[in-house]
């Protein structure tokens, strides 16, 4: 068991190596290592690295103990958005380096109350650990809470604030910093940015779904950046693009020699994410076999490289997404109940772009400003205008890729038009059709009639395409579209709107 010595180097560590304490007093560090065996001392500094370097020798001369040095520059020395992220860096390292036999000892002295509440915390929740402090009165001493942080304070702590969080959320508070890039207006995106802001700190595994395109791969990174991970790697996985035979060797890694190919031992996806969040795109896609083994990493928090004898801890945080319902994967039997409800523990439904009232003219012009400077070092290009009825008929478009059908819509736009104004004729151009309108073969007089062919579903699918159109042209105004659709009374159309879960 290698004894590591943890801590913040503290200015009354700096003047003890100068010889400016009263009676050549040796400081916390120094009396910690003289008073106490280590068999290796790691030390945080935020101070300038010329100035550590000459406590670090100075050190050196004290004790024949091996000193590590991990450099942070703090903008304040009492952030706890800086120090916080810093010790875990600093932890997680430690961990990989001693994977079996490592017994942390934090000293709280050195460095300001902030960095030795930080040291407390830890020792209590992620990084089980000794405490220790000292003074020129008392020596060095033992550190005991009269409380269990993890078992005792943290619950009624978090279950308080969450009260507190949930009490003022039909306000919905302004998102974090890490959210901003994601543009809105709407409620319904206000709210599942709010749901994940809050799930952020936490680490447990978070399940999101959404249509294609609705921007869960960008949820996923502000959660990993918002958590206290974001020191760590977000690592992405798409699961649907795993071939199936390389699947565990992807996921958990593979020694050398394992199978025909292995010129080398490979880490997995897993290994490479520790310490930080592993994102699973189309989690839905994994084969059952492959699903029996991602569950058993999950239950144990260790993997077995393909040909390895041995296992390894993993600290990772799941992310996973998928265009599907999982709930109905598993009444179909596609997906395990078990790894369903391991995964869902926070879920997060992403509208699609269709449900967000009053985000498509936002997202239109920040990505039309997105495209122009992407385009701008392109030869002869000027920067693209879309003109007013450009715009509405874009805003009439049902979108059925999303954000990403958007985002390459006004793309192709500014390719094809030839004057800096996006006129309506190039929008129409643009514009590709409903492929969820053609999945079933094409123009509707022109359908195969055979054994699938289904008249009435058909004839829903015009209708509800019709409603659709006239909904939107109306401005979603009733009377105005039943008088599009040349019905004589709005409550027929009422009917139908709510068949179709369209005015929703």
């Amino acid at each position: 068991m290698q004894k590591i010595l943890v801590c913040w180097v503290g200015r009354t560590d700096l003047r003890a190596s100068l010889g400016e304490l009263k009676g050549n007093a040796k400081g916390p560090i120094a009396s910690a290592v003289a008073a106490r065996p280590f068999d290796a001392i790691q030390l945080l500094a935020n101070y300038p690295k010329k100035e550590v370097k000459a406590f670090v020798d100075w050190l050196g001369g004290q004790t024949n103990t091996p000193i590590s040095v991990d450099q942070y520059d703090l903008k304040t020395p009492t952030d706890f958005e800086e120090i916080f992220p810093a010790c875990k860096k600093s932890l997680n390292a430690l961990q990989k380096s001693y994977p079996d036999s490592l017994e942390l000892t934090f000293h709280l002295s050195p460095g300001t109350p902030h960095m030795a509440s930080t040291w407390l915390i830890l020792s209590e929740t992620e990084f089980p650990a000794s405490l220790i402090d000292s003074s020129p009165e008392q020596g060095v001493r033992d550190v005991r809470l009269p409380v269990s942080l993890s078992s005792e304070w943290l619950p009624s702590y978090i279950k308080n604030r969450d009260a507190r969080l949930e009490g003022v959320a039909p306000e919905l508070p302004p998102p974090s910093a890490q959210f901003k890039s994601i543009i809105h207006a709407s409620q319904v995106m206000k709210k599942a940015i709010y749901r994940a802001s809050k799930v952020s700190p936490r680490s447990v595994p978070v399940l999101i779904e959404g249509e294609s395109g609705t921007g869960k791969e960008l949820f996923a990174r502000a959660i990993h950046d918002a958590s206290l991970r974001k020191d760590g790697d977000f690592i992405a996985v798409n699961c649907g693009a795993l071939p199936k035979d390389l699947i565990e060797s992807t996921l958990f890694g593979h020694e050398k020699g394992s199978f025909t190919g292995a010129n080398s031992m490979q880490k997995g996806k897993f290994e490479l994410a520790h310490g930080g969040t592993l994102f699973l795109d189309e989690l839905g896609e994994l084969p059952m076999e492959a699903q029996v083994s991602f569950l058993r990493v999950l239950e144990e928090k260790k993997i077995w490289r393909v040909g390895g004898k041995s296992s390894i801890d993993i600290d990772v945080r799941i992310v996973a997404a998928t265009n599907r319902s999982l709930i109905k994967e598993v009444a179909e039997g596609n997906f395990r109940e078990d790894l369903f409800y391991r995964l869902a523990v926070a879920v997060l439904k992403l509208p699609p772009l269709r449900q967000r009232e009053g985000d498509l003219k936002l997202l239109i012009r920040h990505l039309l400003d997105q495209v122009n400077k992407e385009s701008r070092e392109e030869p002869s290009y000027k920067d693209k205008k879309l003109s007013p009825k450009g715009e509405k008929i874009m805003l009439q478009h049902t979108w059925p890729g999303n954000v990403r059908e958007l985002l390459n819509t006004l793309r192709r736009l500014a390719v094809w038009s030839d004057d800096v104004m996006i006129t309506a004729e190039d929008v129409q151009d643009g514009l590709l059709s409903d492929l969820s309108k053609l999945k079933k073969g094409g123009d509707v007089l022109s359908r195969e009639i055979g054994e699938s062919f289904d008249l009435t579903e058909l004839l829903d699918e015009v209708e509800q395409h019709y409603i659709e159109k006239a909904w939107l042209e109306s401005g979603k105004r009733k009377k105005e579209a039943a008088t599009l659709l040349g019905l004589q009374h709005y409550q027929t159309l009422t009917k139908r709107l709510e068949k179709y879960g369209i005015e929703s």
